[in-house]
């Protein structure tokens, strides 16, 4: 029988017929804040809603709920009762800081169902987690020193773009200590002088994608996309993953331990050589020079905006690496885990490092406008740390806090920041101020 209903079913593929198929989805947890837009001051009440929906609902009672403030220490944890399919809690905080609220419970399957929740109190006093080193400025003063030492030497190679009217090159800089910058070019065939975009990567070890430069320009940008690594920028798939997997797995954490031997050193000075070399072409109408990226692009538009006084905006969705010292005032650290992703070294030396590479410190040294896109219930790229590293930013600023946001944007929760975006460009592109909000 089982063989006779296998073939039944290959037949009707075969002819075109295909049946319904109801699925049970099974039970779901949500978890939101009394205020849409989850930012509350000092003490006052935050009251947290959860619902429970779908099939199997009515079988859930109870769930248990963790706050943690800077998504680290625990300030409240408990049970709420549903009635009806609902509950609620409430807490407050009497200092500024963020709230990660998590609440779980197990269907009638035994199966874990869960939620997050963000809110931010009195967000714009966030402080930073420890004080900039001393000799922050004359540290990086001295390597930017060091790769002026160093020639450009600009290795450019044309290439198809794709695109109508748009040209494009592969390019080659080199950077400091032997070590090269490698990304791809890309402008509008017609016109001689256009605004500069530098587009800077989130983690990981990929290859660049053509439309990540021939797209902007397609819009009238003059636009520099570099790779994060001193890597080729368009080998096959298997060449990243076998570096992913091998000499490239925990990147972040070589040299975590010395500040002249951090992975990020060579990174971070590759931004400042992208902007000078983009400020530097003819082609460049010597008015707007912009830096965006994501992630980790998003620390890397911070660290170009605070080491490049030519850069004359950022636009950064969900910047991490701020606030890699968070642990020491109870918050959560986020990417790249700096203190954690250190195991075995010395702790202090790692402290030390940390600051040095910290997005906060870059920030507060940042000139130009700053739109910063972020999400309340990140576990990545932490709301307190950044909220931290946007409160050093004393030039214009506007920032996007989405409530619903995790680190990826899931459901589209960044559409604020991308339709912000989308203005703050169009803005930009056509030689008018940032149009902070």
């Amino acid at each position: 029988m089982k063989r006779q209903l296998i073939n039944l079913f290959q037949v009707c593929v075969l002819l075109g017929i295909f049946f319904p198929v109801i699925i049970f989805a099974g039970p779901t947890l949500t978890l939101t804040t009394d205020k849409k837009n989850a930012c509350y001051e000092l003490g006052e009440k935050i009251g947290w809603h959860a619902e429970v929906h779908g099939d199997g609902a009515a079988g859930i009672k109870t769930a248990r709920y963790v706050l943690k403030e800077g998504g680290g220490k625990i300030i409240g944890q408990g049970e709420v009762t549903f009635q009806a399919g609902a509950g609620n809690f409430q807490t407050t905080l009497n200092e500024p800081g963020t709230i990660l609220a998590e609440i779980s419970a197990t269907n009638g399957s035994h199966h874990l169902i869960h939620a997050l929740a963000g809110a931010a109190v009195a967000s714009a006093q966030i402080g930073i987690s420890s004080p900039c080193p001393d000799d922050f400025d004359a540290f990086w003063t001295g390597k930017l020193k060091e790769l002026a030492a160093v020639p450009e030497n600009p290795v450019l190679k044309k290439e198809n773009s794709g695109r109508n009217g748009v040209d494009y090159w592969k390019i080659t800089l080199d950077n400091i200590r032997g070590t090269h910058i490698q990304g791809q070019l890309a402008r509008p065939t017609s016109g001689k002088k256009f605004p500069a975009m530098l587009v800077v990567q989130s983690a990981g070890v990929y290859p660049l994608d053509k439309a990540w430069a021939t797209g902007p320009a397609a819009s009238g940008w003059l636009v520099l996309n570099i790779l994060a690594h001193d890597l080729p920028i368009d080998e096959p798939k298997a060449f990243y993953d076998d570096l992913t997997q091998h000499a490239l797995t925990n990147y972040t954490a070589i040299g975590s331990d010395d500040r002249e031997k951090s992975y990020f050193l060579r990174m971070f000075l590759a931004c400042s050589r992208a902007v000078d070399y983009l400020s530097e072409r003819p082609d460049w109408n010597g008015q707007t020079l912009i830096v965006t990226g994501t992630s980790q692009g998003g620390l890397q538009s911070f660290v170009a905006a605070g080491l490049n006084p030519k850069v004359t905006a950022l636009l950064a969705l969900v910047p991490a690496g701020c606030d890699n010292t968070g642990g020491l005032v109870g918050r959560k650290p986020g990417w790249p885990y700096w203190i954690a992703n250190g195991a075995g070294r010395d702790p202090q030396k790692l402290l030390e490092t940390a600051r040095y590479f910290d997005g906060v410190n870059f920030a507060a040294r940042i000139k130009c406008p700053a739109l910063i896109g972020f999400g309340l219930i990140d576990t990545t790229a932490t709301p307190s740390g950044i909220l931290a590293a946007a409160n050093q930013i004393h030039a214009p600023k506007e920032l996007v806090m989405m409530p619903d946001s995790d680190h990826l944007g899931h459901d589209n929760t960044q559409a604020p920041f991308t339709a912000r975006a989308a203005v703050w460009r169009a803005a930009l592109l056509a030689g008018e101020p940032a149009p902070v909000k």
